[in-house]
C-alpha cells in the first residue's frame, strides 16, 4: 500500500479520476476508487445517472490537490484502485457513497479479508444503506436517464438557441480554439458537440493522420495555446453564449470563464488571432477582441513577434473633393491644392464583371456612389496601400465618410458591394471591418442588390445626336422645356459634352451656346489649341458626372444640340468665359439670349488678363467695336434695291433638311476640274497609297474614296466612331456626305489643300420657301428638287447673303426661261404643294422690293391649297 499527492485534472466517471503531477502537469495518472462502481458514460449513450454521478465527483474534486492511497492494482491493465482524501478532509469514495452516487461492488473484499478492509467495507455499506433509506442519488426511484445528442441536428437548434447563454461543461480541449462542450439544455436533454471559440483562431496542435499514421507537427504556440485553455476550462462548468454554426456544422460560441471571455485572454497573450469569419456572429462584441489583439501586437507577444504597426497618412484625416467615380469601389479625389489621387474604398469590392450574379449591378452600383459623393466634400482616412500587380496599378485604400456617414458601409448595406476577406496578416483594412461584415450578412438576409438573385433593369440610352435627322426629332421635345434635368456623362472639350437625360432615356451631344472654347488635344499630352486642355480640365473638374440642367435652343449640322448647361444652377458657359478659357461668339450669344451675361463675363476675364486674354490690348477691342457698330445696322436694314446678282450654278447635293449645296460655274469649277485630274493621277500612283498616321480628327481635311465611283475627293471629317474605325466625311467640293472606314481615308497633300483652291460647295437655301417638317413630305420635296435640277446648269439669283450663317438665299431659274418670278424653281415647288411661304419672314424678306415676288408665290401656294396638293392634302395646316 502506497500513497502519493496529485492534482485532479478531470473526472472520467463517478468512480474514476485523471490525476496530474503537480510539478509536471503533462504527466497523467489514472486512479479509480476501490470497492465501488458508478454508472458508465458512453458515446453510444450514458447509463442512467452516469452524468449526475460524475458531476458530484467533478464538483467535489476537480482542480484540487488530493492524497491518494493505492490499495491494489489490476495486473493485466496496471490500473490502480484505492482511496483518496481532499485537502479539506473529504474522503473518497465515502463522500460519493453517502450522497448515493456510488454502489458497493458485490465482489468487494473477496481477495482481501484483512481487518482494516472489512471495517472500511462495513462503513461503506452502512453509508450506502443510509443513502438508500433517504432515497439519495441512484436510489431516488427515478429513471435518471439523460439523452445526449452529438450533433446540432439542423437549423432548428440555432433557431431556438442562437443568442442565448446556457450552462455547459467542457469535456475535452482539442486545440486552443476547438473544444468538445456538453450543453446542459435541460434535465433530460444534453448536446455534446464540437465547439469553436467565437472570434479567434489559434495555431494547430500536433495530430496524426488516421489513414497514413503520420504525425503532423504542431504549429508554433499551438500546444501552448491548448494548455492555456485546458488549465482554465477543462471540465469546468461555465456559461456558453451560442452565436452560430460553421459551414461544417460545428457550433460557434463565446466561452465565458468566470473572469471573462476566454478568447480575449488568448488574444491578449498573443496565442490567437482574430477570426474575421466569426465577425458576422459577434457583431459589436468583436471590437473587444480586436482591442485585445492590438494590445498583443503592440507588445509583440508570441504570434505577433516582429509585428510592425502600419503607418498612417500623417496621422490625420484628409478633407478632399470627389472629382470622379471610376467604379463602385474606386474614386478620384482632389485636395485644395488641386492634386488628384486615386483611392479604393477599404475592404470592399464593387460588382465584378466576371461574376454573372454581380455584373448586371455594376452600373447601378456606380450610379448609387455617384449620387452620394460626386463633387462633394468628403473625409478620407488612409488605411493602407496596395502594391502594383499585373492587373492593377498601385493605389491607396481608404475609409471615406461624408457628413459622418461611411460610404463603403452604405454600399454594402444596399447590396452594391461585397466585403473582401483579408489575409490574417493583412492590416490594410477598414477600421469598421466587422461592421462591414455584419452589414453584408444583413443585406444577404434582406436580399438586397447583388444578393437579390435578380438582375436590375438596365437603363438604356438612345443616342439622339447620332445623326441630324434623329436630333431634329428630339429638338422639338427639348426646346419646349426649360431646365431639363440630366447627367454630364463625358466632357469632350471645354464646350462640348455628352449629356444623359434619364427621364427620356436619351443621350445627346450638347454644344454650349454663345461661346467658342479652344480645341483640346485628344490625349493629355497632346497640346491642342492654346488653353484647350485647360478648358477641358475645368469642364472635367466642374461638370463631369455631375447632375445638371440644360436649355436647348437649336441643333447644328451634325446632330449636336446647341444650348446652355447649368451646374448647381450656374451657367458653365459663363464660368468658362470668366476664367478666360472661352470667347463669346456674339451672333450665337444674341440668338440664345445670353449675350449680356457672357459679354460681362468676358469683360471681367479681359480685365484680369486671364487665359486667352493674357496679352489683351484694350485698343484692339475699341477698333473692333467701332467696326462692328458700322456693320451692325446692315442686318436690320430694309433692302431698297433688288440685287442684280445672277450667277451660273450647278446643284451638287440636297441635304436631308432641304438645304442646297451649289457650285458656281466659272473659274472655280474650271480650276476644280484641273485639280481633280491631278488628284486622280496622284492617287493612282502606288507610291501615294499612304494611310492616315493616326485616327482622324473631327474637322480634319483628308482625301476620301467615294463609294459610288471609287474615285478620290477632298473631304472634311464631320464625326468619328473610334470603336468601329469609321468616320463620317463631307466632300467639300460637292457637299454630299457618307461614312467611310479609316482604310478609305488618306492624308490630304498640301498641293491639293484649300489654300490652293477653296472648297467649291456653297451652302444655299431657296428664298421665300419653307420646306415641310413632316418627314414624308420633306422627302418628296427633296425628290422634286432633284428632278428639276439634277445634271442641269442653272441660273441663281443671289437675293441675300447671310455672312454670319455662311448661307446664301437664292432664286433658281432655268436659263431657257425669262428671269421673272413666275418661271422660278422656287415658285414651281410651291405650286406642287410640297413647300410653303414662311409665315414669319426674315427682315430682308419683308423689303418692299420683294412684294411682287411674295404675291406671286402666295398665289401659287393658294392654288396648291385649293387643289389639296402635297402637304395640303388634309387641309390648311397653317390654321392650327
Amino acid at each position: 500500500m502506497s500513497s502519493f499527492f496529485a492534482q485532479v485534472k478531470y473526472v472520467l466517471s463517478g468512480d474514476t479520476l485523471m490525476l496530474a503531477n503537480p510539478k509536471n502537469p503533462a504527466l497523467e495518472r489514472l486512479f479509480s476508487l476501490a470497492y465501488v462502481s458508478a454508472p458508465r458514460p458512453s458515446k453510444d449513450g450514458d447509463e442512467p445517472f452516469a452524468f449526475q454521478s460524475r458531476e458530484f465527483l467533478r464538483e467535489l474534486a476537480l482542480g484540487k490537490p488530493i492524497k491518494c492511497t493505492v490499495l491494489y492494482t489490476i495486473p493485466n491493465s496496471g490500473r490502480e484502485y484505492g482511496i483518496a482524501q481532499l485537502q479539506d478532509g473529504t474522503e473518497l469514495p465515502e463522500a460519493s457513497v453517502k450522497a448515493g452516487w456510488l454502489k458497493i461492488r458485490e465482489d468487494a473484499g473477496r481477495k482481501d479479508d484483512s481487518e482494516e478492509t472489512l471495517q472500511r467495507l462495513d462503513k461503506l455499506r452502512e453509508l450506502e444503506a443510509q443513502a438508500r433509506n433517504e432515497q439519495k442519488g441512484l436510489h431516488t426511484g427515478k429513471d435518471g436517464f439523460i439523452a445526449v445528442q452529438n450533433d446540432l441536428g439542423g437549423p432548428d437548434f440555432l433557431n431556438q438557441w442562437k443568442g442565448k447563454t446556457v450552462d455547459a461543461v467542457i469535456e475535452k480541449v482539442i486545440s486552443g480554439d476547438r473544444l468538445l462542450a456538453r450543453l446542459l439544455l435541460s434535465d433530460k436533454k444534453h448536446y455534446q458537440v464540437m465547439t469553436l471559440i467565437a472570434g479567434i483562431r489559434t495555431p494547430s496542435t500536433a495530430r496524426t493522420n488516421p489513414s497514413t499514421g503520420q504525425t503532423q507537427p504542431a504549429e508554433e504556440y499551438g500546444e501552448e495555446a491548448k494548455r492555456f485553455v485546458e488549465t482554465r476550462l477543462l471540465q469546468r462548468k461555465l456559461k456558453v453564449k451560442i452565436v452560430g454554426a460553421s459551414p461544417q456544422g460545428q457550433l460557434v460560441a463565446t466561452i465565458l470563464h468566470p473572469k471573462g471571455n476566454i478568447a480575449e485572454f488568448l488574444l491578449q497573450d498573443g496565442l490567437a488571432r482574430c477570426n474575421d469569419f466569426h465577425s458576422v456572429f459577434l457583431g459589436a462584441d468583436m471590437a473587444a477582441l480586436r482591442a485585445a489583439e492590438k494590445k498583443a501586437q503592440s507588445a509583440q507577444l508570441r504570434l505577433h513577434k516582429g509585428h510592425v504597426a502600419k503607418a498612417t497618412a500623417g496621422g490625420k484625416d484628409l478633407d478632399v473633393t470627389v472629382s470622379k467615380i471610376v467604379g463602385a469601389d474606386t474614386i478620384l479625389v482632389r485636395n485644395k491644392a488641386g492634386e488628384e489621387k486615386r483611392l479604393s474604398l477599404s475592404s470592399i469590392r464593387g460588382p465584378r464583371a466576371g461574376e454573372p450574379s454581380e455584373a448586371p449591378w455594376r452600373e447601378e452600383a456606380k450610379e448609387f456612389l455617384r449620387k452620394k459623393v460626386i463633387g462633394k466634400h468628403v473625409r478620407v482616412s488612409i488605411d493602407g496601400s496596395k502594391a502594383a500587380t499585373d492587373d492593377f496599378e498601385a493605389r491607396d485604400v481608404a475609409t471615406v465618410t461624408r457628413d459622418g456617414k461611411n460610404i463603403g458601409l452604405m454600399l454594402v448595406q444596399e447590396g452594391y458591394a461585397t466585403v473582401i476577406r483579408h489575409r490574417k496578416d493583412d492590416t490594410d483594412r477598414a477600421s469598421n471591418y466587422d461592421e462591414l461584415l455584419a452589414a453584408q450578412e444583413t443585406a444577404k438576409e434582406e436580399k438586397k442588390g447583388i444578393w437579390s438573385g435578380k438582375s436590375p433593369k438596365i437603363k438604356q440610352y438612345t443616342d439622339m445626336s447620332e445623326s441630324a435627322q434623329k436630333a431634329k426629332l428630339q429638338l422639338s421635345t427639348l426646346s419646349r422645356q426649360k431646365k431639363v434635368p440630366g447627367i454630364v456623362d463625358y466632357c469632350k472639350s471645354g464646350s462640348r459634352f455628352t449629356v444623359l437625360i434619364p427621364r427620356d432615356g436619351v443621350k445627346i451631344t450638347l454644344v454650349l451656346a454663345g461661346i467658342r472654347a479652344p480645341r483640346a488635344g485628344r490625349t493629355p499630352k497632346e497640346q491642342g489649341e492654346p488653353f484647350g486642355n485647360e478648358a477641358l480640365e475645368l469642364a472635367n473638374r466642374r461638370c463631369n458626372q455631375r447632375d445638371c440642367e440644360i436649355d436647348v435652343h437649336d441643333i447644328d449640322k451634325v446632330g449636336g444640340f446647341i444650348g446652355d448647361l447649368y451646374i448647381g444652377r450656374e451657367s458653365f458657359a459663363k464660368i468658362l468665359v470668366e476664367e478666360g478659357l472661352a470667347s463669346v461668339h456674339q451672333y450665337s450669344a444674341e440668338k440664345s439670349g445670353n449675350a449680356a451675361e457672357l459679354n460681362a463675363a468676358e469683360k471681367k476675364a479681359k480685365e484680369a488678363r486671364k487665359g486667352l486674354w493674357k496679352d489683351w490690348d484694350p485698343s484692339q477691342d475699341a477698333a473692333e467695336e467701332e467696326e462692328a457698330a458700322q456693320a451692325a445696322p446692315e442686318v436690320e436694314l430694309t433692302i431698297r434695291e433688288k440685287r442684280n446678282d445672277y450667277r451660273d450654278i450647278v446643284i451638287t447635293n440636297v441635304d436631308t433638311n432641304g438645304k442646297l449645296k451649289i457650285q458656281e460655274v466659272g473659274p472655280g469649277t474650271a480650276a476644280l476640274t484641273t485639280l481633280m485630274n491631278e488628284f486622280k493621277k496622284y492617287h493612282s500612283n502606288p507610291a501615294n497609297k499612304k494611310s492616315l498616321p493616326d485616327a482622324p480628327k473631327t474637322g480634319e481635311l483628308v482625301a476620301a474614296q467615294f463609294t459610288a465611283d471609287g474615285e478620290w475627293y477632298r473631304a472634311r471629317v464631320r464625326s468619328n466612331d473610334r470603336s468601329a474605325k469609321v468616320a463620317e466625311v463631307v466632300y467639300i467640293d460637292y457637299g454630299n456626305s457618307e461614312k467611310q472606314p479609316w482604310s478609305k481615308l488618306r492624308p490630304l497633300d498640301a498641293q491639293f489643300g484649300v489654300q490652293k483652291l477653296k472648297a467649291q460647295a456653297i451652302d444655299a437655301s431657296l428664298s421665300f420657301v419653307q420646306l415641310p417638317s413632316a418627314t414624308h413630305y420633306l422627302d418628296e420635296a427633296i425628290n422634286i428638287i432633284y428632278e428639276l435640277t439634277e445634271g442641269r446648269q442653272l441660273v441663281g439669283s443671289f437675293d441675300y447673303i447671310d455672312s454670319k450663317e455662311g448661307l446664301s438665299y437664292i432664286t433658281i431659274y432655268d436659263p431657257k426661261d425669262a428671269k421673272d418670278p413666275d418661271s422660278s424653281l422656287n415658285r414651281e415647288i410651291l405650286s406642287t404643294g410640297y413647300a410653303m411661304v414662311p409665315m414669319k419672314l426674315k427682315p430682308w424678306e419683308r423689303s418692299p422690293v420683294f412684294e411682287k415676288t411674295l404675291s406671286s408665290y402666295k398665289k401659287a401656294q393658294d392654288q396648291a391649297k385649293d387643289s389639296r396638293l402635297g402637304m395640303w392634302e388634309y387641309g390648311d395646316i397653317t390654321e392650327d
